[in-house]
C-alpha cells in the first residue's frame, strides 16, 4: 500500500468505527414495529369493579408466548390466569383470577411484532380506587441493552456484506469480466460472503435472546435457538443460510472455471449462466429480508415485498459496485488496470440502479409514512429525510464521476504490453546466458545473476507503470470521487440498518391519534377503542347484567367492535342473543345494524364496521336472556 493510498483508507476505517460506534451508544430497547393502539381496562382508568380480563389491541398481529401478558396486583404478584390468547383480530387478552381487591395493577407486555421486531412496555389501571404498587420500571426491556446493540450491528454486517457480494459479483459479470481473475476482487467477493453468513448465523444465536430476556447467556440457549427456529424470523435466517451454500458455489465457479476459460461461446454460455444463476441466488437473498420485516406486514404486503426485494437488489447493484470498482481502482495490479470501457459500464449499471431506487423509495415511503407530516413528526421520517439527503449527496458526487469517466483512457493497458514484451526480451537474454555460462563453465552464476536482474528490471518497470497510471489525472480524480462516493455509502448504509429498526411513520402517527383520543361522557378512551358499559335488565330470571362495547379504532370507516355481557358479580354471561346498531340522528342516518359474531362465553365480535362520518352517533344493544325477555340499552358517543 502507497503512502497516498494509505491515509485514504485509514479516513475509510475510522468512518466505519465512527458509524458503527454511534450505532451501538445510541442502541436504547429497540423501537416497537407494532404500536399497542387500545386497552381494556384502559390506561390509568379506575373502574368500580375488577375486570375479568385485560386486552390488548396492537396496530399488527404479534407474536405470543405464556408470558406476553402479565398483570400484577399492587403487591407484585402475577393475578392472570391460563395464557394469553388472540380473541379477534389484533386483540389479545389473558384472564384475571377472581375476587381481585381493590388497588392499582400493573400491565405487562412482551410480544413480537409481524415484521420480527419486539415490542416490550407496561400501563396501570386500578380497582375501586388508585394504591401504592411495589411495581418498578416499565416492564420487559426486549431488543435492548447489549444484545440489541450486538443484534444491530449483525443487522448492519449482514446488509454490508450482502452488498458486498452481489454487488460485487455483478460488477465482475456486468462490467468487467477480466476482474474474475484479479486477486483483490476476488477478496472482496469472498469477504463478503463470509460477512453475510457470519453475520446470519450470530443473528440465529442472538434472535432468541433478542426478543426475550434480552440476556447475553441466553444466546447459547438450544431450547430457545429450537424455538426461534419455529417462527418466521428464524425461517427466513435458515434460507438465507441454504442460499448462501448456492452463492458458495457461484463464487467457486466465477473465480475459479470462469477465470481459466478462452473467450469464445463456450465462455459467453457460461457467462449466461452464471448472470442467471446470480440473479436467482441475488433475489432470493433478498426475499429473506423482505419476507421477515416491514414489506410483509402492513398496507398492500402483496406489493410491498417484491417492490423491497427490487429496491435491495438496486442498492447491492449500485454500493456493491461502488465498492468493486473502488478496489479495482486503487488495487488492481498495473498490468491489468481497470479499463474506461468498464468503468463506463458501470456508470450506466450505476444510473439504472439509481432510478429503480427512486421508484421504489417512493412506494416505500408512501407505505411507512402516509402524510406529509410524518417526514418531520415521526422519528422513522425524520431518519428517511437524512437518508434522502445522503442519496442526493451521493448522486451529485456520482455525477462528478462520471465526468470523469467520461475523460478517461487505458494507456496502463498499453505499458502493461510493453512491459509483457520486455519480459519475454529479458526471459530470452536469460536463458542465453544460461546456455553461454553452461560453455564456459561459469553458467549457475551466470543464471542467478540473469534471473536477479530480471527480476530488478521487472519490479522496476513494474513501479515505472504504477507511476504513469496513478499519475492519470483522469484516473486520479475518478479514484478520488468514487473514494467519497464510498465514504457518504458507509453512513448511507448506517442510516438504512437504523431505519429497518424503528416503527414506521404510519403506526407512530395512528398509535399517538389513538391515545389522544378525548373521552365523551359515558365513555372511557382505552388508547384509541372507544368503550361504553351500559347496565340491562330484561325483566326475567337471571335478566340482570352489564353489556360493554369496544370500538376500535372509533373513527370513519372501517372498525372492530367486541360485545362483553357480564353477570352483576363480573362472571362472563353467555345469553342467547345480542344485536347492536348505530344512528346518526343529527343527519337521520341509521340505525345500521351489525350482527356480532359470538367468540366465546359472554364475547362477542365483529370486524369491518363501517362508520360513514363523523358525529354523535346513538348505540344500541338488545340484549335477549330468554325466549321472551330482552331489552335495549344505548348510550351516544363521539366518533371520527
Amino acid at each position: 500500500m502507497t503512502r497516498t493510498i494509505a491515509p485514504r483508507v485509514r479516513i475509510l476505517v475510522l468512518l466505519f468505527i465512527a458509524v458503527t460506534g454511534a450505532l451501538l451508544a445510541g442502541a436504547g430497547p429497540a423501537s416497537a414495529h407494532a404500536a399497542l393502539t387500545g386497552s381494556d381496562p384502559a390506561q390509568g382508568v379506575v373502574a368500580d369493579k375488577a375486570p375479568t380480563q385485560v386486552s390488548l389491541t396492537f396496530s399488527e398481529k404479534v407474536a405470543l408466548n405464556d408470558d406476553s401478558l402479565r398483570v400484577l396486583d399492587p403487591k407484585g404478584k402475577p393475578v392472570q390466569t391460563g395464557s394469553p390468547a388472540n380473541v379477534s383480530g389484533t386483540t389479545y387478552a389473558v384472564r384475571l383470577k377472581s375476587g381481585l381487591a381493590d388497588g392499582t395493577y400493573t400491565v405487562t407486555y412482551q410480544v413480537v411484532s409481524a415484521d420480527s421486531h419486539p415490542v416490550a412496555g407496561a400501563y396501570t389501571f386500578s380497582v375501586g380506587a388508585p394504591s401504592r404498587t411495589v411495581v418498578s420500571g416499565t416492564g420487559p426491556t426486549a431488543g435492548g441493552g447489549v444484545v440489541g446493540g450486538l443484534y444491530a450491528f449483525g443487522r448492519y454486517v449482514s446488509y454490508a456484506g450482502f452488498i458486498v457480494l452481489a454487488g460485487g459479483a455483478a460488477f465482475v459479470l456486468a462490467c468487467w469480466r477480466h476482474g474474475a481473475g484479479v486477486r483483490p476482487l476476488q477478496r472482496l467477493v469472498v469477504g463478503g460472503w463470509v460477512a453475510l453468513t457470519a453475520a446470519t448465523l450470530w443473528l440465529l444465536l442472538l434472535r432468541g435472546a433478542y426478543t426475550g430476556s434480552g440476556k447475553f447467556a441466553d444466546v447459547f440457549d438450544l431450547d430457545l435457538l429450537g424455538q426461534v427456529l419455529q417462527t418466521k424470523t428464524g425461517a427466513a435466517l435458515v434460507s438465507r443460510l441454504l442460499l448462501l451454500a448456492a452463492a458458495a458455489l457461484f463464487v467457486a465457479v466465477l473465480f475459479g472455471t470462469y477465470t481459466r476459460r478462452e473467450e469464445g461461446e463456450e465462455k459467453r454460455d457460461l457467462t449466461f449462466g452464471l448472470a442467471v444463476g446470480g440473479v436467482v441466488v441475488a433475489a432470493g437473498l433478498a426475499t429473506s429480508w423482505a419476507m421477515a420485516e416491514h414489506a410483509s406486514t402492513g398496507l398492500q404486503p402483496g406489493i410491498a415485498m417484491p417492490v423491497d426485494v427490487v429496491h435491495l437488489l438496486a442498492v447491492a447493484a449500485w454500493l456493491g459496485g461502488l465498492t468493486a470498482l473502488l478496489t479495482a481502482l486503487y488495487r488492481a495490479p498495473a498490468e491489468t488496470p481497470v479499463e474506461a470501457a468498464a468503468v463506463q459500464r458501470f456508470s450506466r449499471v450505476a444510473f439504472g440502479s439509481v432510478l429503480a431506487l427512486v421508484v421504489t423509495g417512493a412506494y416505500q415511503s408512501w407505505r411507512q409514512l402516509g402524510s406529509w407530516s410524518a417526514f418531520t413528526e415521526t422519528r422513522y421520517g425524520q431518519l428517511l429525510l437524512v437518508k434522502i439527503g445522503l442519496v442526493a449527496v451521493l448522486v451529485g458526487i456520482a455525477t462528478v464521476s462520471r465526468r470523469w469517466t467520461g475523460r478517461l483512457t487505458d494507456p496502463a493497458v498499453r505499458t502493461g504490453k510493453a512491459r509483457k514484451t520486455q519480459a519475454r526480451a529479458e526471459q530470452v537474454a536469460a536463458s542465453k546466458a544460461t546456455g553461454d555460462g553452461k560453455r564456459t563453465g561459469t553458467g549457475t552464476r551466470d543464471t542467478q545473476r540473469a534471473a536477479q536482474l530480471a527480476r530488478q528490471r521487472a519490479a522496476v518497470d513494474a513501479a515505472r507503470e504504477k507511476r504513469l497510471r496513478d499519475g492519470d489525472a483522469n484516473r486520479f480524480g475518478l479514484r478520488r470521487s468514487v473514494l467519497a462516493e464510498a465514504g457518504v455509502a458507509i453512513v448511507l448504509l448506517a442510516v438504512t440498518t437504523a431505519l429497518t429498526q424503528t416503527e414506521p411513520g404510519r403506526t407512530e402517527q395512528e398509535a399517538k391519534a389513538a391515545t389522544s383520543a378525548p373521552a365523551d361522557s359515558g365513555t372511557k378512551a382505552a388508547s384509541g377503542a372507544l368503550t361504553l358499559d351500559m347496565p340491562f335488565d330484561t325483566g326475567g330470571t337471571d335478566g340482570k347484567g352489564v353489556v360493554s362495547i369496544d370500538l376500535d379504532p372509533a373513527r370513519v370507516g372501517g372498525n372492530e367492535m367486541h360485545v362483553y355481557v357480564q353477570r352483576p358479580n363480573g362472571r362472563a354471561f353467555d345469553v342467547p342473543e345480542v344485536k347492536v346498531s348505530f344512528t346518526l340522528e343529527a343527519k337521520k342516518i341509521g340505525p345500521l345494524p351489525v350482527n356480532p359474531d359470538h367468540i366465546t362465553t359472554g364475547h362477542w365480535s365483529a370486524s369491518g364496521v363501517q362508520i360513514p362520518m363523523a358525529g354523535d352517533w346513538k348505540i344500541a344493544v338488545t340484549v335477549r336472556t330468554s325466549d321472551i325477555d330482552q331489552v335495549t340499552v344505548s348510550k351516544n358517543a363521539q366518533i371520527g
